[in-house]
């Protein structure tokens, strides 16, 4: 973000563009770039005549002031608007399918749209223009097949990747933003801006040095300072594109606040959060702990859940309780270990019962083999098979990708 400034401003830790303007009587004309990294440097500009400077937050250490934010229309004061209806149900405009039916197509899908964000963000990390027609495409065929069938991508966001966490976390929060947005009877429409809202709100992170991203331990307090400014660079590059809507910006601006006012990067605090960035921050929080990452290995399910249920003074409550019962004590395409000495594949929640999902067994814990597999309903066999805990598909040596495709593809 590039702002004009008077050289009284000028502070340390700015990046000085351009030159705008100098003295009538100034000798040298200025006209390097470079960071202001100390008092002395801008007592030299002023004694060379320098009156006003450009200057580029987006390399800059230190935030863009607050009177030099966009500022937005009166109207636009207000968070987004959107209608919620828990009386009657999302009609999509594209017809419902069985979950067997959806998942081929979900599948071939989400391996292209992996394939193109790859590519998509090492472009961005080398400076090339971003794509949002190609964004706004993946994210529309998300919604599409969310509206058909709200599981087969749910379980496919399940599938882990170490290295390529930074676009499988543009996928997956699209995915679970869709399901959500869904799930609480947002109008499709409004699903789609939501969902390519989900797509972009990281995107900054491209315009870092990517050794800060892939740091394979914790960040220090300077890392992870530079890295809050990922929220300024996913600004820049959206700014001005075709289809970017104020709520999309809200949500790229806006995600990282808390309902405590302990946030980034304006400390905003309860109803000053609109509601789309604060279900984006549910949602990339959850993704994010359930990832596998450079850093960190990634949490199940529930361990998520219980981390934004017992943060109440972070996190909208009401709307940690609607995710929760979105996507279940054992959201789809997690495994779970069965009272009977069986791993099954949970295919589908449910809503009267949520810790007895339908699911589909397909492995002998006792005699260490795979076996037929076979759905059964938890909730229709009362009290006679239970859930034991979730597990991970590496304590058994699985393979989720190939498990999901054998069970799933007809």
């Amino acid at each position: 973000m590039l702002v004009s400034l008077p050289i009284s401003e000028l502070q340390p830790g700015m990046f000085v563009d351009s030159v705008c303007k100098q003295r009538s009587d100034a000798k040298i004309k200025i006209k390097s770039r470079g960071m202001v990294r100390d008092k002395a440097i801008i007592a030299q500009l002023l004694s060379k005549g320098v009156l006003e400077l450009k200057i580029d937050f987006s390399q800059s250490e230190i935030e863009v002031p607050e009177k030099y934010r966009p500022q937005p229309k009166p109207e636009e004061k207000a968070e987004p608007k959107i209608k919620l209806s828990s009386s009657k149900p999302v009609k999509p405009t594209v017809k419902e399918k069985s979950l067997e039916q959806e998942f081929a197509k979900a599948s071939q899908q989400f391996d292209q749209h992996s394939q193109q964000l790859k590519n998509l963000y090492g472009e961005l990390t080398i400076g090339a223009k971003l794509d949002v027609s190609l964004l706004n495409q993946v994210s529309n065929d998300i919604v599409d097949s969310v509206l058909r069938n709200s599981n087969a991508m749910a379980i496919l966001s399940r599938l882990k990747d170490k290295d390529g966490y930074n676009w499988r976390h543009m996928i997956n929060c699209t995915i679970l933003m869709s399901v959500f947005a869904k799930y609480l009877g947002i109008k499709s429409e409004q699903i789609q801006q939501l969902a390519l809202g989900a797509m972009l709100h990281d995107v900054g992170h491209t315009k870092l040095p990517q050794g800060l991203i892939n740091k394979t331990e914790n960040l220090n307090e300077f890392e992870f300072k530079a890295l809050k400014k990922h929220v300024v660079q996913s600004l820049g590059l959206v700014k001005g594109e075709a289809g970017i809507s104020n709520l999309i910006m809200d949500m790229i601006l806006n995600h990282h606040e808390r309902i405590d006012g302990s946030g980034y990067p304006r400390g905003l605090s309860g109803t000053k959060i609109s509601k789309p960035a604060r279900m984006m921050a549910i949602v990339d929080v959850y993704d994010a702990m359930t990832s596998e990452r450079p850093h960190q290995s990634g949490e199940e399910p529930i361990h998520a859940l219980r981390y934004l249920l017992a943060n109440k003074h972070q996190f909208d409550a009401q709307l940690v309780q609607k995710f929760i019962k979105c996507l279940g004590v054992h959201p789809v395409g997690t495994i779970v270990r069965l009272t009977n000495d069986r791993l099954a594949l949970v295919l589908e929640g449910n809503k009267q019962s949520p810790m007895k999902p339908k699911v589909k067994v397909f492995y002998n814990t006792k005699h260490k083999h795979h076996i037929t597999g076979k759905d059964l309903d938890l909730h229709a066999l009362e009290d006679e098979i239970k859930v034991v805990a979730s597990v991970r598909p590496s304590d058994y040596e699985l393979n989720l990708s190939r498990l999901l495709r054998s069970h799933l593809l007809v």
